[in-house]
């Protein structure tokens, strides 16, 4: 029906007639949200775990680390003992991150997850075991460290923790006592 075609007064009375009393119907249905199934959700997830663990750590930086002694680091702006007191035990991991049989790739993953859930979980120290091996893991994972905004400082784990291979992080959760006193 076109806007120039109109009813007229006795055609609208005729139809009034014919249906009877009528109210209006009240809209209450209410539309569903679309239901995510776990697999898109589990991609989702891991999508975003690649793309972080990619944002945060590069394989072409090599930061400038000490090759005497143990291996230790502490970001800049944290008190310079952090590392020390790592060794010393002030600090135990809450969670243990086993990287032994992983490839490279899937290692950074496990380490973006394993900051991330210390983050959320208000953990401040990690260990993570990278094992002896080939050698790569334990090269590359102290680079990796180093460039994370969220790890304060990294000391090579005592034997009760791995020893040589494995190094125990601390992270940042907003911690005043580990800032560096000015």
């Amino acid at each position: 029906m076109s806007t120039n075609d109109s009813l007229s007064d006795d055609d609208i009375n005729l139809f009034r007639q014919s249906i009877g009393e009528t109210r209006q119907i009240k809209q209450d249905k209410i539309q569903p949200e679309a239901v995510r199934n776990k697999q898109k959700i589990a991609l989702d997830i891991e999508k975003r775990a690649v793309q972080e663990a990619h944002f945060y750590f590069s394989d072409s930086y090599e930061p400038e680390l000490s090759h005497q002694g143990p291996l230790q680091y502490v970001q800049k702006g944290f008190a310079k003992d952090c590392a020390k007191r790592l060794r010393r035990g002030d600090f135990y991991p809450d969670l243990i991150l086993d990287l032994h049989g992983l490839k490279r790739e899937q290692a950074k993953l496990e380490l973006a997850g394993v900051i991330h859930a210390a983050e959320k979980q208000h953990v401040e120290c990690i260990c993570i075991v990278h094992g002896l091996g080939s050698g790569i893991l334990k090269q590359k994972i102290p680079h990796w460290l180093v460039q994370h905004p969220k790890v304060v400082a990294f000391h090579q784990a005592p034997l009760e923790h791995g020893g040589h291979g494995a190094l125990l992080v601390l992270i940042d959760l907003d911690n005043d006592d580990l800032k560096q006193q000015r």
